[in-house]
């Protein structure tokens, strides 16, 4: 594995972490090899050291200990180097070819690209020119972190320059929400339980809430998050990928294009939106100061290397309808948001009331419509809240819930998503990894929001308190169709 960006900060917090767990648990074979590649003038020994200072650190891997340890550390390398010179890259060949013979790498490869976005271009165009992405001896892949592009055109860009270099099934664009396992579990738990999916349409749902929570700020990450904003820091792909997941149709089985064809399909199923009926459907927000935990955060514009008259939305809630058979009239609000009252990712359907409620002396208001809830982070479950009587002689109804946490079934010590995902790209199954059909099509979708919110006309943008739930606006986004955000 060559990481471009070996001593960044993706590198430190979460793949050596990941491959250091995944060489604990004798799940990558002996001679892996590992290839940091930055600037940074090192020594293959002063490299590893390093890492093993990133591994101890590390809050999703074990510490290190000299069993395991030293034999995988063996296999670490590093080169300094600038991505940018294209005579670099007959050195790196010919440093890959050394690891073939004393490594016995036998011509596999994945490089992963952990740099800046606007690095992405040379480097691909630097691996085609060298030879790199033909597969000589054994196979070759490369990993693609986000943001693939930060809009439609530069998106249909980058595919271009990935396309002209590697085949479609050698390129793994990467989204670590796909890892997590409670992610995964969505599909086994809609496809292999009998009692879920005959009811997962629109004559039982009554609309689909998917919130994706912080409670911290941008931090020292302004000068990036000025660039991004929460739509396509979130929406474009975590919360897509989400969206897809649970609107997909089941497939016919589990290969990789089976997968990502329903996917494909659910994206292409939603209806666009014009840039004119964004005020529609959509709301976006900035946080101001306020207290999250008990500590005083400050406004977003306060920010390091954020603008004093920036618009950057920190929050974005949005309104999806779905045009097919399925889902039709089925709302799906997505939202997200830095600064709010507390950390929660989760996945709600909310079902539609019984059409006659029996029990005319209990009130009415007060009943609730079921909700199925998948918690993807933090505590991770699902939980079914339903209506129970409480007990004594009057017929009063409360909400009751059934709980499955990951941690009191499984262990606390799930794998992490990098784990799962570094392995599946090693082993050659792309199907938790984007396809190029369905990066540009989420870009498609989200383009109008980024065009009208960039635009002059775009009107002021709302600010909310950090520690609340968002701006006033999102719950009237719901208030007009009757309905409210869950409280998480």
């Amino acid at each position: 594995m060559v990481i471009f960006g070996g001593s960044g900060d993706l590198t430190r917090r979460k793949l050596v972490p990941a491959l250091y767990n995944l060489s604990r648990k004798r799940m990558i074979p002996g001679g892996f090899t590992i290839l940091g590649i930055s600037r940074s003038p090192m020594k293959d020994e002063e490299y590893r050291s390093r890492l093993r200072e990133w591994v101890d650190k590390a809050e999703e891997a074990a510490p290190s200990d000299p069993e395991t340890w030293e034999p995988f550390s063996q296999g670490i390398y590093y080169l300094p180097a600038n991505f940018h010179d294209a005579a670099m890259y007959a050195r790196l060949k010919e440093v890959l070819a050394a690891y073939d013979t004393r490594r016995g790498t036998g011509g596999n490869r994945i490089f992963y690209l952990a740099t800046a976005p606007s690095d992405y271009v040379d480097i691909i165009r630097n691996l085609g020119s060298a030879g790199m992405a033909r597969e000589d001896s054994g196979w070759v892949r490369a990993i693609i972190e986000k943001p693939f592009g930060r809009d439609l055109a530069s998106a249909r860009a980058l595919n271009r320059e990935v396309s002209a270099v590697f085949r479609e099934d050698q390129v793994y664009r990467i989204d670590h929400y796909l890892g997590k396992e409670t992610v995964q579990n969505l599909l086994v738990f809609r496809f292999a339980n009998g009692i879920f999916e005959p009811i997962w349409n629109r004559q039982y749902v009554d609309h689909v809430q998917i919130t994706a929570a912080e409670n911290i700020g941008v931090g020292t990450r302004g000068a990036y998050y000025e660039e991004a904003g929460a739509l396509r820091d979130m929406i474009q792909n975590h919360m897509m990928q989400l969206l897809t997941l649970v609107a997909m149709e089941p497939p016919p089985d589990f290969a990789p294009n089976s997968v990502r064809d329903e996917k494909a399909k659910v994206l292409r199923s939603i209806r666009p939106c014009t840039p004119e009926e964004v005020g529609q459907v959509a709301v976006r927000g900035q946080y101001g100061r306020g207290f999250v935990g008990g500590r005083e955060m400050p406004a977003y514009r306060e920010e390091q290397g954020v603008s004093p008259n920036s618009t950057t939305e920190t929050f974005a809630a949005i309104r999806f309808t779905i045009d097919n058979w399925r889902w039709a009239g089925v709302p799906f609000y997505v939202r997200t948001g830095k600064n709010l009252a507390k950390r929660a990712t989760e996945i709600a359907i909310l079902f539609r009331r019984t059409p006659h409620l029996i029990f005319r002396q209990a009130p009415t208001d007060h009943v609730e419509s079921n909700v199925l809830a998948l918690r993807i982070q933090p505590d991770e479950g699902i939980t079914l809240k339903f209506e129970a009587k409480l007990p004594g002689q009057s017929m009063n109804i409360r909400p009751v819930s059934m709980d499955f946490r990951y941690g009191s079934t499984f262990g606390p010590h799930l794998s992490s998503a990098y784990e799962r995902l570094l392995l599946d790209c090693m082993v050659g199954d792309p199907t938790l990894f984007d396809r190029i059909d369905s990066v540009e099509l989420a870009w498609s979708l989200v383009q109008p929001f980024l065009d009208r919110w960039s635009s002059t006309d775009g009107g002021p943008i709302p600010t909310y308190a950090s520690g609340s739930w968002g701006p006033a606006e999102a719950d009237a986004l719901l208030a007009r169709e009757n309905r409210r955000w869950r409280r998480l």
